[in-house]
């Protein structure tokens, strides 16, 4: 199917379809332009349809809040319209169809370069908004970010930033106590989530700013503070706070598979969000990298720098999809949720994307019973 054909109505017959709430049976799923037309049940597939695989199953297409790179770029090596296509090309080949590429601590001047390329870059097909991690974090819990980076905010970071809140559903990870409570006023009122992240607050800290609209907790058990006897920190906060959407990397390595069937029994489906935090290997078959100087290498699927640093995951969504259903237990319609709707809701998308009904967003993933992506839809286009 070429481009052109993607422009006229289109039906996809799966035998299996998860709608965003629950699987159901044998399905059509008609497209129209954009957008889905029409979805039945009960109907033999016609000649002319796209039939899938016995085995397939057809879902809303995942939505990833932290892609740092992917394809061989690295958004902060290359914070242009061409790096930001070729990150999102590269995941939406493992069943990402939103995604929001993400900046982690960095030089002021490279937050307003990704500022001015920002809103041209809402038209490539699946890009959702960004996602900037610092430089407002703690050096306690820097992980992999560069310490000579992280720092207060000057009124010229502040004001690059919110330049992004009417850019697309943009995010900014910062510690909540290393920022005047203002900031967080601030970036809210520009349009902004803002999430807690690299950050050693106290439990009290995270529901003060849950307060002032703090929403999520970025990479849960991650670079932050932990759950201890009687300070329950930012993992505890997260946990316990229905208000927090939480982030989890579930690769196996990040987080121990007990911690995260805990994540998944105190968040639920609907709080706890997968993310990949890839790195820019993700789509090649290179083994290294350079994360502003350092030399990072992947051994089997862990990314480290040479003192042992995690730095990022070599992680997609589809494999997330799968870890969540192998490591947490969970079943395949919790760990699609989690990868769709749950991101969906959380960026105030809910009524457009992570569901397949009339009306919605025509962004799709279709995979095989060994999570092996088939097809993806952007939009009514599929991936070339």
């Amino acid at each position: 199917m070429n481009l052109m054909d993607a422009l006229a109505p289109f039906t996809i017959a799966t035998p299996q379809l998860f709608d965003g709430t629950a699987m159901r049976g044998p399905a059509l799923v008609t497209v129209s332009g954009s957008l889905i037309q029409n979805v039945s049940f009960g109907e033999a597939p016609s000649p002319g349809m796209i039939a899938l695989t016995s085995d397939a199953i057809l879902a809303p297409g995942f939505i990833d809040i932290q892609v740092n790179g992917g394809g061989g770029v690295l958004l902060n090596d290359d914070p242009s319209e061409a790096g930001v296509r070729r990150i999102v090309e590269a995941h939406r080949r493992t069943g990402t169809t939103g995604c929001l590429p993400t900046l982690i601590t960095d030089r002021t001047d490279m937050i307003e370069r990704l500022a001015a390329i920002a809103q041209g870059s809402l038209q490539i097909p699946g890009v959702l908004g960004f996602h900037l991690e610092g430089p407002a974090i703690n050096k306690v819990r820097k992980g992999i970010h560069l310490e000579s980076e992280i720092r207060a905010l000057s009124a010229r970071d502040l004001a690059a930033m919110e330049s992004f809140g009417d850019c697309g559903r943009s995010i900014v990870t910062l510690a909540p106590e290393c920022v005047p409570p203002s900031v967080i006023d601030d970036l809210v009122r520009a349009g902004l989530r803002v999430s807690a992240g690299h950050s050693e607050a106290t439990a009290m800290q995270i529901a003060q700013a849950a307060d002032r609209g703090l929403s999520a907790v970025t990479h849960l058990f991650n670079a932050m503070s932990q759950l201890t006897a009687r300070e329950p920190g930012v993992v505890g906060a997260a946990l316990d706070d229905e208000r927090l959407f939480a982030g989890i990397i579930c690769d196996g390595l990040h987080v121990d598979p007990l911690s995260l069937r805990v994540a998944m029994r105190c968040k639920g489906r609907d709080r706890l969000m997968l993310i990949t935090d890839a790195m820019p290997l993700v789509g090649t078959d290179l083994r290294h990298f350079l994360l502003q100087g350092r030399h990072i290498t992947l051994r089997g699927t862990r990314l480290t720098a040479p003192d042992g640093t995690l730095a990022g995951a070599h992680l997609t969504m589809m494999q997330a999809v799968h870890n969540a259903v192998a490591l947490l237990g969970v079943d395949i319609a919790d760990a699609l949720t989690m990868a769709s709707r749950t991101p969906a809701t959380f960026l105030g998308l809910a009524s457009e994307l992570g569901a397949i009904v009339p009306g919605y967003r025509a962004d799709l993933v279709a995979f095989s019973s060994k999570f092996e992506v088939i097809q993806t839809w952007v939009s009514g286009r599929p991936n070339p």
